[in-house]
C-alpha cells in the first residue's frame, strides 16, 4: 500500500494512497498480478482523530457523476454523511479511474488519439472497470476484509454493478438518489426525464415570477447576435438553457435566480431589451455550465450494459426533439436538466477534443456488463436505499421497480430531500439506523 502523506484537516485524519491498476481488465483478475498498460488509482482514507489506531470496518464511497472525484472534505460536517460515518468506519474516498489523481482524462489526453483509439480507450472509463478496481483495491490493500458501500447517485449505479459482479466483497450496501433502471435504456430514461425538466422549469418561475421576462430576453439576445463567454465558447440559447443542470438539488432555483439578476447592465439592473449582457453574468453562466472531463461524454454510456440491438446516437438529443416546448425559440424558456448533447462537443472548447471519439461511441454496439439480472435477483447482500420521489435525474417509479426484482432490498422514499440529500446530516444516518436496527450490520460489529 502506497502511502503518499498524512495529515489532519479539522475533525479529520487522512492518508493519501495510490494503487496501479491495468487500464483494460480483459484477462485480469482482480487481486492478482496483471501485465500491459497500467493506471493510477488514488484514494484517501478518513478516519477520525480518535479512531486513526481503531480497527474500525470498512465503508468505501462510491461517488456520482460519471467523471466524478471523490470528496475533499474541509471537516467532518462539510459533507454531511462523513460526520456519522466516522463515528463507525474507517471511510475510503477513491477518486474514480480517470478523475482526480487517478490518471485523469482531460483534453490532453483525447488530444492524442483518433476517433477510434479515444472511443476504445473511454470505454476503459465505464461501470466494469470502476468496480473492477475498487475490488482489486479491496482484496490487495484491504486484505480482502468484506466492505460496505455508499452509492451517491451514478454510485448507486456502480452498487448494482458491484453486487452482479462480486457480491462476496459486500457486506452491505447504501444508495442514495441512484438505483438505475434495469435493464437499461438511455431513451427510455430520457423519456423520463424530460417532463419533469418542464415541471422544474415551472416550478422556478412560479417562485421567481420576474425571471420569465429575463430569461425570454436573455434568450432572444442570444438569439440575435453572437455573444462569448469569458473563455472564448459561445453562449448559445442551448448553452443558457443548461443552467437547469442545477435543478435537481437545493439551493438552484436560489442559485438560477441570482445569476439572471445579475444580468443586465444598465441603470438599476431591471430586465431590458436594450440593456447589456453584463461581465459578472457571463462568467457565472460560463462558471455555472462549464464542462467536467468524463462527466459529458461518459454521461449516455452509463446505460449501456453490454451488447446493445441498437446504439445509442445521442438519446437526450433524439428525445428533446420529440418536445417542441424545449425549443430555443419557444418563450417562456424551459430549462434542460442532465443531458448532453451533439452541439456541445462542437462549441465548447473543454468538449471539442471528445468529438471523434463521441462520433464512433454514439454508432457501437458493443460494451462490458454491468448488471446481471439474474445475480441481482437473487442477491443476499442487504441493500437499503434512499429513493427520493421528486427526483429530477434518477425517476423514482425506475427506481422502485428496480428494487422489486434486487433480493434483500429495502427502500425509504421520501420528498423531503432532493436529489442532492445525502449532503445533509440526515440521509445516511437514517439509513444506516435502519440497517443496524434490521440486523444489516450484525457482523460488522
Amino acid at each position: 500500500m502506497t502511502l503518499l502523506s498524512e495529515y489532519y484537516v479539522p475533525g479529520l485524519h487522512i492518508e493519501d494512497r495510490s494503487i496501479k491498476v491495468p487500464l483494460d481488465w480483459t484477462g485480469h483478475e482482480p487481486g492478482h498480478g496483471f501485465d500491459g498498460e497500467s493506471i493510477s488509482l488514488f484514494y484517501r482514507v478518513v478516519t477520525a482523530p480518535e479512531h486513526v489506531h481503531d480497527d474500525l470496518p470498512l465503508l468505501v464511497f462510491l461517488q456520482g457523476g460519471p467523471g466524478g472525484s471523490g470528496p475533499r472534505p474541509l471537516s467532518p460536517s462539510s459533507d454531511g454523511w462523513i460526520e456519522e460515518a466516522i463515528k463507525h468506519f474507517r471511510v475510503v474516498l477513491p477518486d474514480q479511474r480517470g478523475t482526480g489523481r487517478s490518471s485523469r482524462v482531460d483534453t490532453h489526453i483525447m488530444n492524442r488519439m483518433d476517433g477510434t483509439q479515444g472511443a476504445a480507450y473511454l470505454k476503459h472509463f465505464l461501470a466494469d472497470s470502476i468496480v473492477r478496481d475498487f475490488e482489486h483495491l479491496r482484496r490487495t490493500e484491504f486484505g480482502g476484509a468484506r466492505w460496505v458501500t455508499l452509492g451517491q447517485s451514478y454510485g448507486g449505479f456502480l452498487t448494482l454493478t458491484y453486487l452482479s459482479l462480486f457480491p462476496g466483497g459486500v457486506t452491505a450496501g447504501f444508495t442514495t438518489g441512484g438505483i438505475p433502471h434495469v435493464p437499461a435504456d438511455a431513451t427510455d430514461v430520457y423519456r423520463h426525464t424530460f417532463p419533469r425538466m418542464a415541471r422544474k422549469t415551472a416550478q422556478f418561475y412560479k417562485r421567481y415570477p420576474q425571471d420569465v421576462e429575463r430569461a425570454a430576453i436573455i434568450a432572444d439576445r442570444l438569439a440575435a447576435e453572437p455573444v462569448s463567454l469569458p473563455n472564448g465558447d459561445p453562449l448559445t440559447v442551448e448553452r443558457f438553457q443548461m443552467l437547469g443542470s442545477d435543478f435537481g438539488m437545493k439551493p438552484s432555483f436560489e442559485r438560477v435566480h441570482w445569476i439572471l439578476d445579475d444580468a443586465f447592465l444598465d441603470d438599476d439592473g431591471s430586465a431590458s431589451a436594450d440593456s447589456e449582457l453584463s461581465d459578472e453574468f457571463l462568467a457565472k453562466v460560463m462558471d455555472a455550465t462549464a464542462s467536467r472531463p468524463l462527466y459529458w461524454p461518459l454521461q449516455e454510456f452509463i446505460y449501456a450494459n453490454g451488447e446493445l440491438e441498437t446504439p445509442i446516437r445521442w438519446a437526450a438529443q433524439r428525445v428533446r426533439d420529440e418536445h417542441p416546448e424545449f425549443d430555443a425559440g419557444e418563450r417562456p424558456l424551459n430549462f434542460t436538466g442532465e443531458a448532453m448533447f451533439p452541439w456541445m462537443f462542437e462549441q465548447e472548447a473543454a468538449l471539442r477534443p471528445f468529438k471523434p471519439a463521441m462520433d464512433v461511441l454514439m454508432e457501437s454496439t458493443h460494451f462490458g456488463t454491468i448488471y446481471d439480472a439474474d445475480q441481482l435477483a437473487r442477491n443476499e447482500v442487504p441493500l437499503q436505499a434512499a429513493v427520493y420521489f421528486d427526483d429530477m435525474y434518477v425517476d423514482s417509479g425506475l427506481q422502485l421497480d428496480t428494487l422489486s426484482r434486487v433480493g434483500n432490498s429495502h427502500y425509504w422514499t421520501t420528498n423531503e430531500f432532493e436529489h442532492d440529500g445525502l449532503h445533509g446530516s440526515t440521509v445516511f444516518k437514517h439509513l444506516y439506523t435502519e440497517a443496524l436496527n434490521r440486523g444489516d450490520l450484525e457482523e460488522l460489529f
